[in-house]
C-alpha cells in the first residue's frame, strides 16, 4: 500500500493572489505611473509643443550624439563579447576567471566612477593630458570621452549572453566541422552563429538601450557643453534645471519610447527563441 505524500510544491491560492497583488502594485507603482506621467507632462500643452521641444537645435544635437555613440558603442561591444564569449568557452587558459571577473566589473563599479577614471587617464591634469594637449587630441569634454565612458559602462552585456550560450553549446560540433575540412570561420558562421544568434541579439538590445540611457558616467566625461557634447538624458536635465518641463519631458518621452521600442523587440526574441528551438529539434 502506497502512501502519497501532500504536494508541499502547491502554494494556497490566497497566497498566490497576495503574492500577484503586490508584484503588480509595485509593478505600477515603481514602474508604470512613473512611464505614463513622463508622457503625460510631456503631453500636457499639446503635441504640437512637445515636437517642437524635440525639434530644436540643442534636442537635435543631443539626438544625433545619442545615436552616434551608440551607434559606435554597440558594434564595439558585440566585436568583444564574441572574442571573449569565445575564448572563455572553447578554450583553457591561465587567468580565466580574471577575464570574466574583468567583463563583470562595470556591474559594480558606478558609472560615475567609470567616468572620473577616463578623466584621470586623459584629463588636462591626467596622465596622458599634457601630451594629448600638446597633439590638440580631445577625448574628455569631447565624443571620444562620452564613446569610450559608454563602451565601459556597457562592454559586459553582449558577453554575458553570449558565454553560458556557447559553454552549453561546447566543441563537438565545431570539431566536427573542423574535421570535414571547415575552415575556422567557416565553422563559426555554419556552426556556432545558428546557436547564439538570439542571445546575441538579445545582448545588442540591452547594450543598445543601455548606451543610449547612460547619464552617470557620460556626465562626468562630457563636460555638458550644450549642443555639443549633451546625450538626451544629458539634456534632459539641463532643461529641467531651467524649468522648461515640456522640453525636458518631450525628450524624456522620447528616451521612453525608445526603451518601450527596446522591451518589445525583447519580448518577441524571447517567444521567438524557444519557437526556433522547437523547430530544430
Amino acid at each position: 500500500m502506497s502512501c502519497r505524500s501532500p504536494n508541499t510544491t502547491a502554494d494556497p491560492l490566497w497566497a498566490r493572489i497576495v503574492i500577484l497583488a503586490l508584484v503588480a502594485t509595485f509593478l505600477a507603482g515603481v514602474l508604470i505611473l512613473p512611464l505614463v506621467s513622463v508622457f503625460f507632462e510631456a503631453l500636457r500643452k499639446g503635441l504640437p509643443a512637445a515636437l517642437e521641444a524635440i525639434a530644436t537645435e540643442d534636442a537635435r544635437a543631443a539626438i544625433k550624439l545619442t545615436l552616434l555613440t551608440a551607434a559606435i558603442a554597440v558594434p564595439f561591444n558585440v566585436a568583444f563579447g564574441l572574442c571573449a564569449s569565445w575564448a572563455v568557452a572553447k578554450f583553457q587558459f591561465p587567468g580565466k576567471s580574471f577575464l570574466i571577473t574583468l567583463i563583470d566589473l562595470p556591474f559594480s563599479v558606478s558609472p560615475v566612477v567609470a567616468g572620473l577614471i577616463y578623466v584621470l587617464v586623459f584629463g588636462a591634469q591626467g596622465w596622458f593630458g599634457p601630451w594629448l594637449l600638446d597633439h590638440d587630441i580631445k577625448i574628455v569634454f569631447a565624443v571620444p570621452g562620452i564613446v569610450l565612458a559608454t563602451i565601459f559602462v556597457t562592454f559586459p552585456f553582449v558577453a554575458r549572453e553570449l558565454i553560458p550560450l556557447m559553454q552549453e553549446q561546447g566543441v563537438d560540433e565545431e570539431e566536427a566541422a573542423i574535421s570535414m575540412g571547415a575552415s575556422g570561420l567557416r565553422a563559426f558562421w555554419s556552426v556556432t552563429a545558428p546557436n547564439i544568434r538570439w542571445g546575441l541579439l538579445y545582448g545588442v538590445l540591452l547594450c543598445n538601450a543601455r548606451a543610449m540611457g547612460e547619464f552617470g558616467a557620460v556626465s562626468v566625461v562630457s563636460g555638458h557643453i550644450r549642443g555639443l557634447t549633451n546625450t538626451m538624458p544629458l539634456h534632459v536635465e539641463i532643461l529641467y534645471n531651467e524649468y522648461d518641463y515640456v522640453g525636458a519631458f518631450a525628450v524624456a518621452a522620447l528616451l521612453c519610447f525608445l526603451a518601450v521600442v527596446t522591451l518589445v523587440l525583447k519580448t518577441v526574441l524571447e517567444i521567438a527563441q524557444p519557437r526556433s528551438r522547437a523547430g530544430r529539434h
